[in-house]
């Protein structure tokens, strides 16, 4: 039996939920977005603009905006995108108050630095009765809100309830694609904000598209060693999820990943560069917890060590070129 999905909540009113629910809103479905700052969810319902995270860019009137969380309770699906570091203590507060058939889209990119867990570990500690779901892939917030063309992974166990998803929420630009490993999805994404950093910085300190280039080949095979260690799909990581999503946010200084990395290769401190922004630069926290699971399965990243070895003052910039340059000659292998 089709399941219809009339009302959908958006948890974090940042730049990427404020796209997605703007994605969402239309006549057949009532969208209400949850917004940690009072004024962020005013500034929605009032100017129909979302002024400090998405400025610039109307929004559907009828986009309802909430700081208070309880009215997202009996939602019939809820996409998660409160920045990584935050989705437990967010999801925490719906516990006891969602249906037990309740679909959750994980659309936060990263790895929680206190458990090294992923979003669905995170999501079943705290919302066992949740049905989980992600959405990942190659996707500007300023790109989505827009309405450009956009392709993404959505990965859900059951088929049938994510086929009826992804009827309510795909439009003409919007095209989610089903997959089903979940923890596939979810690797890419995090992983790719962290290559972006290294991708940045080369760009940053002019080591040219060449460098460029290599780290994102190279990069793709650390992403690909480390999924297929924690058992998923090696097809997924060169899917939108992986392949994809790492290729956009490598190659933009519209990603906030890629651009933490430059400021990085130019000689700015991580401390100025975090402390001029509003909003989350999901690499820098998901950096050292990468480096700590990769060491634990014994998986090899050297890209992605270098740049957690940064992020943590354990060497500066020109240290971590210097250490991949002088890495020895080995045949060209995602295994190596």
């Amino acid at each position: 039996m089709t399941r219809h999905f009339h009302r959908i909540g958006v948890i974090g009113g940042g730049a990427w939920g404020t796209a997605i629910a703007q994605m969402l809103t239309r006549d057949t479905q009532d969208v209400m977005i949850w917004c940690r700052e009072e004024e962020v969810a005013d500034a929605i319902n009032a100017r129909h603009e979302n002024t400090v995270f998405l400025p610039g860019v109307p929004l559907n009137p009828s986009l309802k905006a909430t700081s208070d969380l309880t009215e997202l309770h009996l939602m019939d699906a809820l996409f998660s995108v409160a920045p990584a570091q935050h989705t437990r203590a967010t999801l925490r507060t719906l516990k006891g108050h969602i249906r037990c058939d309740t679909p959750v889209v994980l659309c936060s990119k990263g790895i929680e630095l206190s458990s090294a867990e992923f979003m669905t570990q995170v999501l079943a500690d705290e919302l066992p009765e949740a049905i989980p779901a992600v959405m990942s892939g190659p996707s500007f917030a300023i790109d989505v809100a827009r309405g450009l063309p956009t392709a993404v992974t959505f990965a859900i166990e059951d088929e049938s309830l994510g086929t009826d998803l992804i009827a309510a929420i795909s439009t003409p630009t919007f095209r989610p694609y089903l997959a089903h490993d979940l923890l596939g999805a979810e690797i890419g994404g995090a992983v790719k904000n962290v290559l972006a950093i290294a991708c940045g910085i080369a760009l940053g300190k002019g080591l040219g598209r060449s460098a460029h280039a290599a780290l994102i080949a190279r990069g793709s095979a650390e992403m690909t060693r480390l999924a297929l260690a924690l058992g998923a799909d090696r097809e997924t990581m060169a899917g939108l999820s992986g392949l994809g999503d790492l290729v956009l946010t490598c190659s933009s200084e519209t990603s906030r990943n890629m651009s933490c990395g430059m400021a990085l290769g130019k000689g700015e401190t991580l401390e100025a560069i975090l402390g001029a922004r509003n909003a989350v630069t999901e690499g820098v926290a998901t950096a050292p917890v990468l480096k700590k699971l990769a060491a634990s399965k014994n998986v090899d990243m050297p890209i992605c060590d270098a740049v957690a070895d940064v992020i943590q003052g354990a060497i500066n910039v020109d240290e971590a070129i210097h250490r991949l340059l002088m890495r020895p000659n080995r045949a060209e292998s995602v295994m190596a």
